[in-house]
């Protein structure tokens, strides 16, 4: 047992970024982000059992972390908050890394007002998933993988466009 939790630690330690990522995606508060991160971390050791290494653990981790995300909202029946822009959001010239922390929290915003496929879609494209990639773990075509890739692009786009962020 020792070694099968050292080995599961080891590998979490590794790959918790994509937990974070996912946390951010689906949920707009901090406290909402760790309920969601924590319930990723059970369903991911719940489930470590049947991870067979017939993909890398990050891959399995994203589809444990992204359906674990969907699940958690439907469950919860949780509604992301519409996020209004004032001044108090906005940063000014507090430096580069302020100015781009505020610009990755507006997007991370924008995308949790996207579907759940959407969130998906994005999250993978960030990854660096091929759309054949993005296809397979969506159950989908790599054709409607890229379809929707860029619908959700667009989506996205005229989400931040009407926050007043523009392009």
């Amino acid at each position: 047992m020792k070694g099968k939790e050292h080995e599961f630690l080891n590998k979490m330690e590794r790959h918790k970024g994509i937990l974070y990522k996912v946390s951010k995606m689906y949920m707009d508060n901090s406290d909402d982000q760790q309920d969601l991160f924590q319930e990723i971390v059970c369903q991911l050791w719940k489930s470590y059992d049947s991870f067979r290494n017939e993909s890398q653990f990050s891959t399995w981790m994203y589809r444990v972390a992204i359906n674990t995300a969907i699940v958690f909202l439907k469950k919860e029946k949780r509604k992301v908050d519409k996020y209004e822009i004032t001044s108090e959001n906005i940063k000014e010239d507090e430096g580069d890394s302020q100015i781009k922390e505020s610009q990755l929290d507006h997007f991370y915003k924008a995308v949790q007002k996207l579907e759940k496929i959407d969130k998906a879609i994005i999250f993978y494209q960030l990854e660096g998933f091929s759309h054949k990639e993005i296809g397979e773990n969506l159950g989908i075509s790599e054709g409607n993988a890229r379809v929707k890739l860029n619908r959700a692009k667009e989506k996205l786009k005229e989400i931040i466009k009407n926050q007043g962020y523009g392009f």
